[in-house]
């Protein structure tokens, strides 16, 4: 492309040096000679005059008296009725410009140049028409050079910023080229990839967020089929049957939801629910873990309360406070349920060493962990919470206290 645009704006140059340069030739040509061809017939009317007024004065006419008369490089011819010639000057050779003037007293006055000093004359014109025209050329060279240079180069870095989105990178280069058209592009190549990392770091997201929410109700399954599997009761089968149908439920759930938040954060399936079967779910589901950890979690509060959020993501929320505890704290999990204007509360506490005093709100943030863990949990679970129009915070820190805040329900009891 780059020599293509050279090649265009050369040719473009040439046509019209071309075009304007003989035009140009042929009025100076023209303009040169017409000029001689005056100045000889005006000095032939000059020498005119002069021998007219001599000879009116009786004042004597020779060659060495008009020689100054005249340019050294032409030659004059005065012819006298009844004498001789006089000649002034040497006679050129070859083709010549002549003027040829007749006085009133009869004299005949002709005025000679060789065409030879014109040629030379136009032969300077043209060199210098010549000169000019190169001159014109060489900037033109260096005019296509550099907007060549000024397309293609961009043309160039926009496609690598294209091969670079296609390789998986999309960093946006925010490069702008002065140019409307590859402003546009580049314009366009960059929200594209900013789409892209959005949609990566969406998926990336997904991953993590159903890696770390998928781990413990995976493994709680797990528990429960190999106690089906290990018992031939078969009243304790169906009870475990029953209980993993509703563990699988509960996944599924999480995943749509997880699903629903990574395309996005903001669209909610925010019910009417009961949270007193939400809260009685998660304790019975976790109490095998306590109870093998030698520790006890507890309800109390109100009861016969209803909230406005999806049953399937507040589980989720209160599994990750309760497993957290479980984890990280110490003592029993106290359960607590109250209502606050016009929001239903959930709180979670234990004894705890509770949260460092260095992280406070930065424990909803993605990564940040004070328990060597992925720092995932909460953030999920605050997503989770938001989705549906509530949210998560930390109440205090040492005893750890966090509270899920939900809508009330119009059936509040």
């Amino acid at each position: 492309m780059r020599r293509r645009l050279i090649h265009s704006t050369l040719a473009v140059v040439l046509v019209v040096i071309a075009v304007f340069g003989v035009s140009l030739v042929i009025v100076e040509t023209r303009t040169i000679e017409q000029s001689a061809q005056e100045s000889v017939d005006s000095e032939a009317v000059r020498l005119v005059s002069i021998v007219e007024s001599r000879l009116l004065g009786g004042e004597r006419i020779a060659s060495q008296v008009l020689r100054d008369q005249i340019t050294p490089e032409r030659f004059a011819r005065i012819e006298l009725p009844g004498r001789r010639p006089i000649d002034i000057g040497e006679r050129p050779a070859g083709d010549v410009i002549e003027a040829k003037e007749t006085g009133e007293q009869g004299e005949t006055v002709t005025v000679q140049e060789s065409s030879a000093t014109v040629s030379e004359e136009i032969g300077r014109t043209l060199l210098i028409i010549l000169a000019v025209a190169l001159l014109a050329v060489g900037a033109a060279v260096l005019l296509a050079l550099r907007q060549a240079h000024r397309l293609t180069a961009p043309l160039t870095d926009l496609a690598e910023t294209a091969e670079r989105l296609g390789s998986g990178d999309p960093r946006p280069r925010h490069r702008r080229y002065g140019v409307p058209e590859l402003d546009r592009v580049a314009d366009v190549l960059d929200a594209s990839a900013e789409r892209i990392g959005r949609m990566l770091t969406a998926e990336r997201r997904l991953a993590a967020d159903a890696s770390h929410q998928l781990r413990t109700p995976l493994t709680a399954l797990s528990m429960r089929l190999e106690e089906i599997s290990a018992t031939d009761d078969l009243g304790t089968v169906k009870e475990e049957a029953m209980i993993a149908l509703g563990q699988v439920e509960r996944l599924t759930d999480v995943v749509q939801r997880l699903l629903t938040n990574s395309r996005d954060p903001r669209t909610g399936s925010a019910i009417g629910f009961d949270l007193d079967e939400v809260v009685k779910q998660q304790i019975e589901e976790w109490r095998p873990a306590y109870r093998s950890a030698g520790r006890a979690i507890v309800r109390s509060g109100k009861k016969g309360l209803r909230a406005v959020g999806t049953p399937g993501a507040v589980a989720q929320v209160l599994a990750t406070l309760i497993e957290n505890s479980l984890m990280h704290g110490a003592g029993p999990v106290a359960i607590r349920t109250r209502v606050t204007g016009n929001q239903v509360v959930v709180e979670v506490t234990d004894a705890g060493p509770g949260v460092p005093p260095d992280l406070g709100a930065r424990v909803f943030e993605r990564t940040v962990s004070g328990r060597n863990s992925t720092g995932l949990g909460l953030a999920v679970a605050r997503d989770l919470a938001e989705a549906d129009g509530g949210r998560l915070e930390l109440l205090q820190q040492k005893p750890p206290v966090f509270a899920l805040f939900l809508s009330c329900d119009t059936g509040t009891s």
